[in-house]
């Protein structure tokens, strides 16, 4: 690790466990990490939460072949018992637990902070989270938030191809990824994330970024476009090449319908974010949407629920309408209250 980085990663790390998530004295902390990641962030983290006088473990564990569910028969008992039974869980797994049978349990019992931060390793916490400025990303993204969840109508494109309609329903969340001080599940900063009506989701949505759904699925960047052609919130065919066609035979193994139902948008909002082919990254880069289908969060409030697996597409410079108004023009900020909280982030 280069000099200098060791100071800049405990910065990070403090703000996690001070600000994000809010350690308090007394409180369990359980941070979970995977053979596959990077393993300073965890023994930072550990540092700093056990500094603001928490009891703190660490979970290391080999690294599942797949995400969520997948995950479930090669996690440990004691790992699956431990996630149910804290204040504070933070998880750094490359292959994330996020969505897994454990994951669900613990939701449901409503005690622990979850926050997710699958695969950041050093650089990408440092990045991500330490040079952020708390105060004007809260200001940037209520304000986005705001805007989206008085719309009822919207319209997203990108310069790729996508151009894709539908209709928010007044009392679903959206969903802003900054504070986990309450319990439930949180991501990392810089992520709105929202259900649109799923019947009313109609049009194309054309991936230039990257794409993640976990084996065969775990695309990263992409070397040519994706593309969804979407029909009442349903996947009704996947053109491209040869990433196009894997991604084809990867939803028809799992036999399950319910894997082609798009079960969220959202937008990308971290000033630290680059395209590197890891999802939890890549969602957040600056002007970006992302697209899940599959398994629907019970944060999202939508119809959909349960799916055997998930996967997420990402979409560059998109341009935004809310109710034919016109909030973001390729990446670039129009509303004049994001426009000015940008440039102060140093984005526009």
């Amino acid at each position: 690790m280069p000099l200098g980085k060791d100071l800049e990663l405990a910065k990070a790390a403090y703000m996690i466990t001070r600000d994000l998530v809010k350690v308090k004295p007394g409180q369990t902390v359980l941070i979970t990490t995977d053979s596959a990641n990077d393993w300073r962030p965890a023994e930072e983290i550990a540092k700093a939460s056990e500094a603001l006088g928490a009891k703190t473990m660490v979970a290391w564990h080999s690294t599942p072949d797949g995400y969520g569910k997948v995950a479930d028969p090669k996690l440990p008992d004691c790992l699956k018992a431990a996630v149910v039974e804290t204040d504070v869980w933070i998880e750094l797994n490359s292959q994330w637990l996020l969505y897994c049978t454990a994951w669900e349990q613990a939701m449901k019992k409503n005690r622990a902070r979850y926050l997710f931060l699958g695969g950041l390793d050093t650089d990408r916490i440092i990045r991500c989270i330490g040079r952020t400025d708390l105060e004007l990303q809260d200001k940037f993204q209520t304000r986005v938030v705001e805007l989206t969840k008085k719309a009822r109508k919207m319209r997203i494109t990108t310069p790729a191809g996508t151009d894709v309609s539908f209709e928010n329903a007044p009392k679903r969340p959206v969903n802003s990824e900054l504070w986990a001080d309450q319990p439930g599940p949180h991501f990392l900063l810089g992520q709105m994330s929202w259900a649109p009506i799923e019947k009313s989701i109609n049009g194309t949505i054309v991936f230039d970024g990257s794409y993640s759904g976990g084996g065969p699925a775990e695309l990263g960047v992409l070397k040519e476009p994706i593309t969804y052609v979407v029909k009442e919130g349903r996947v009704a065919e996947i053109l491209g090449g040869e990433e196009a066609r894997t991604i084809r035979k990867w939803l028809e193994a799992f036999n399950d319908p319910r894997m082609y139902y798009i079960a969220h948008a959202c937008y990308g909002f971290n000033c630290g974010c680059k395209l590197t082919g890891l999802c939890t990254e890549d969602e957040r880069v600056w002007g970006c949407t992302e697209w899940g289908i599959g398994y629907q969060g019970p944060m999202l409030g939508g119809a959909l629920g349960d799916a055997a697996s998930h996967a997420d597409g990402i979409g560059l410079n998109s341009s935004v309408w809310l109710d034919g108004q016109l909030m973001m023009e390729e990446g670039r900020l129009v509303d004049p209250v994001l426009a000015d909280l940008a440039h102060k982030m140093g984005k526009q």
